[in-house]
């Protein structure tokens, strides 16, 4: 494919429809998993339940892994090649998830995966930058996570039909035809942004000046750090939820149901986040927004210990609506904050900033799921812990804004 394609005008909701598609390529790859985990677990040869979350946290390390390379890239050759490049990986880590008789064949495909989707996340990012910035980019990434927000929403009950009429296999068949139905809709429909006047050289130089630059940026760095730790939290939470609702509430079945009402408060938020961030501002609605989750979450602990580690089932599912609304307000924000003052290198700078947020999440989210006891003291503990050091991050980010 080449960029010599036609070419349509976009609109501003067809892109944000296409970009949606993007970034749920990544979200739709983890959820719509979460009910197969368990018979995937028994079809693989796996002996411990725990084992079976490394098939959500090895995508997630290969998705901040290939950031690393698709960022820099895209500053180099434009937009659209990274993307084809990264689809197409993703198709062969599927191919390999399909034929897996083992579980490091299973991890092997997830991790190309994750390597491979990566593509199309972070450059999407960087397409986004190199249209808006400040509050309109905060306003465009809101948009787009409340359309992406459906996906998740509906996946897990996908899974648990495809499981129902068949094999886990046919859920990576799915994963299959989004990743070709968007790498159509995108090769037809949108034109390069990254103009040949505006691209730089592709070298290992350039790389690690470049990413040296971001993180010596009180700013960039910090916001990248803030949305690690918040990310890690949330990742507690999705690496252990098929447990924590089979386990703990014996509410396995119904798992997909729940899954979309807190899926839909995190949707909500985003929407909600597109129109305040332009009156409020982003840093001023981000900081409120994790005071409150903090605070929530600090609050919930003491009463799930003071429940023994399984508090009533409608009061978690409260407490995770509500909290899960501020979590949404952040998603969008954080990237944005992070990459606000990097315009000048968007590519490398998305790149640098999501192969930490990435890792980081990926990491502390597979820590807190391995810690799951058969209560939800980790999972909350994880949310207290990561909220309350994302907040004094961001306090020290913000000091150096107003020093300066």
């Amino acid at each position: 494919m080449s960029d010599n394609s036609p070419k349509s005008a976009m609109g501003f909701y067809e892109f944000v429809g296409l970009a949606a598609a993007m970034f749920s390529l990544v979200a739709l790859s983890i959820d719509a998993m979460l009910t197969a985990l368990p018979q995937m677990g028994r079809d693989l040869g796996s002996l411990d339940p725990n084992e079976n979350q490394l098939i959500i946290g090895i995508m997630l390390l290969g998705l901040g892994l290939g950031q690393l390379f698709y960022g820099p890239l895209s500053d180099s050759i434009g937009r659209k090649t990274p993307i084809y490049m990264g689809i197409f990986i993703y198709l062969a880590g599927c191919l390999i998830c399909v034929l897996s008789t083992s579980m490091s064949m299973m991890l092997a495909g997830r991790l190309l995966q994750g390597l491979g989707v990566a593509g199309p996340r972070i450059v999407i990012v960087a397409i986004i930058r190199d249209q808006f910035e400040g509050n309109a980019m905060a306003r465009v990434m809101s948009f787009i996570m409340t359309v992406f927000i459906l996906i998740p929403a509906l996946a897990p009950a996908i899974g648990q039909g495809i499981m129902i009429l068949s094999s886990w296999r046919w859920i990576f068949g799915l994963f299959l035809a989004q990743a070709l139905i968007s790498l159509v809709w995108f090769y037809s429909r949108h034109p390069e942004t990254l103009t040949p006047d505006r691209r730089r050289p592709y070298s290992l130089r350039r790389i690690l000046r470049a990413t040296a630059e971001v993180c010596r940026h009180r700013i960039a760095f910090g916001y990248t750090v803030v949305a690690g730790f918040v990310f890690g939290a949330f990742l507690g939470y999705l690496t252990s939820t098929q447990q924590i609702f089979d386990v703990v509430y014996g509410r396995g079945d119904q798992m997909p149901f729940y899954f979309a009402v807190l899926a839909m408060g995190l949707g909500a938020a985003s929407l909600s986040n597109a129109k305040l961030v332009m009156r409020y501002g982003m840093i001023r609605l981000s900081a409120i927004s994790l005071a409150i989750f903090c605070g929530l979450s600090i609050a919930f602990l003491i009463y799930a210990i003071a429940w023994d580690g399984a508090p009533p089932f409608a009061h978690f599912i409260i407490f995770c609506t509500v909290n899960f609304f501020f979590i949404g307000i952040l998603f969008g924000n954080m990237a944005a904050a992070a990459l606000e003052p990097m315009g000048h290198i968007a590519g490398v700078a998305a790149a640098v900033s999501g192969f930490i947020t990435s890792v980081m999440s990926a990491i502390l989210g597979m820590i807190i799921g391995q810690f799951f006891n058969g209560t939800v003291i980790p999972m909350i503990a994880g949310f207290a812990v990561m909220g309350c050091i994302a907040g004094l991050i961001m306090y020290w980010a913000e000091r150096g804004r107003k020093t300066k």
